[in-house]
């Protein structure tokens, strides 16, 4: 018996993100960082420290909006951060963003194709946790790509790596709402413009894994790419001290928790059931699983017991870009969108401040 229109328009919507776009900045920085780093360190004992964790992390390259110096190990990094100096204030750090933002996100929009699909977008979400300024780049992406002036904006910002999966529910939500709507979705994060002046070897850290990069994206009810199935938040308020992310007078200062990984790894199978939707994991083809580090994978993998390599997309864009914050779901994202099969499940997680979790479940279409 077919359904009465009432009933038929009570039905969830069909939600595709349709297709992603990735880019990163032209400079590779992996080396000039980890030098750098490694001669910030207090004493011997740490420098050797520093370089196992080099070793360790599993990183090849990442790229920055900053330009290496060279020689390597010649004293200064990228002109940006000097040891005989200061560390560059807030104020600066957030002009330079302003300044080099809108050829990052320009670099992934071409790739979308938003030269064409702009007059036709309606929605427009933007997540960083990186740069602030207003007018920003919304308003630039608006002009550049002729987008109606009367598109809806919301900016998604400070949730840290999460950021794209609340972003991407934003983009679900509004559809769901309105099968007209067309949501171009953008995250772009200057990791590397928050590197901290310090001989902290947690703070040390973010100079061995933390990146730039940019992704955009298109959600509609058009058939194709992925069908986003649903989404799935978890909190852990015992643990909100893990990862934080504030401003300070020298950029925005992050602390990371050693415990994370091992939080996580004791958080997930809790979550489990109800990040699944009562599937079980065996049930799961791909695992888009945010890269914050390699100790952040293994916790992951460990805690919901996946199979050996369910999570080596994850782990090539770690290899080959870092940690780019919110961006970096979005690019394990985009290489399962390039290789998956029609009808795969899958589950995309990403971690931030909290200590937080935000999930997302799809099908390939």
């Amino acid at each position: 018996m077919p359904l009465s229109p009432a009933k038929a328009q009570r039905l969830p919507q069909a939600v595709f993100l349709n297709r992603i776009a990735t880019a990163v900045p032209p400079h590779q920085i992996h080396s000039a960082f980890t030098a750098f780093a490694t001669g910030h360190t207090a004493n011997e004992k740490d420098r050797r420290a520093l370089i196992r964790m080099a070793d360790r992390c599993h990183i090849e390259s990442r790229h920055s909006v900053l330009e290496p110096q060279m020689p390597l190990g010649s004293g200064t990094t990228c002109g940006f951060y000097q040891n005989a100096l200061p560390f560059p204030s807030t104020r600066t750090r957030m002009t330079r963003y302003e300044a080099a933002a809108p050829a990052l996100a320009e670099a992934a929009l071409e790739r979308l194709g938003l030269a064409d699909e702009g007059p036709r977008i309606t929605h427009l979400v933007f997540a960083t946790c990186t740069g602030f300024a207003a007018p920003g780049l919304d308003h630039w992406v608006i002009d550049r790509y002729r987008i109606p002036g009367h598109v809806e904006r919301t900016t998604v910002g400070f949730m840290g790596c999460q950021a794209a999966i609340n972003a991407l529910k934003l983009a679900w939500h509004v559809v769901r709402s309105d099968p007209a709507a067309r949501v171009c979705v953008i995250c772009l994060e200057l990791c590397t413009l928050h590197l901290q002046d310090s001989t902290d070897l947690e703070q040390l850290l973010a100079f061995l894994i933390f990146a730039d990069g940019c992704a955009a994206a298109l959600v509609t009810a058009d058939p194709g790419g992925m069908r986003l199935e649903g989404f799935r938040a978890g909190l852990i308020p015992q643990a909100a001290d893990m990862i934080t992310w504030r401003i300070g007078d020298q950029g925005f200062d992050m602390t990371l928790s050693g415990m994370v990984p091992f939080t996580l790894a004791h958080a997930l199978p809790e979550w489990r059931d109800a990040i699944l939707a009562g599937a079980g994991v065996a049930d799961i083809d791909l695992w888009a699983v945010h890269p914050g580090g390699r100790s952040i994978l293994d916790a992951v993998a460990h805690g919901l017991d996946l199979r050996d390599k369910a999570l080596d997309t994850s782990r090539a864009v770690l290899r080959d870009y870092g940690n780019m914050s919110s961006v970096t779901v979005m690019f394990v994202l985009a290489a399962m969108l390039a290789e998956a099969r029609t009808g795969q499940r899958g589950c995309a997680m990403a971690f931030g401040p909290g200590l937080s979790a935000e999930t997302m479940r799809f099908t390939m279409a």
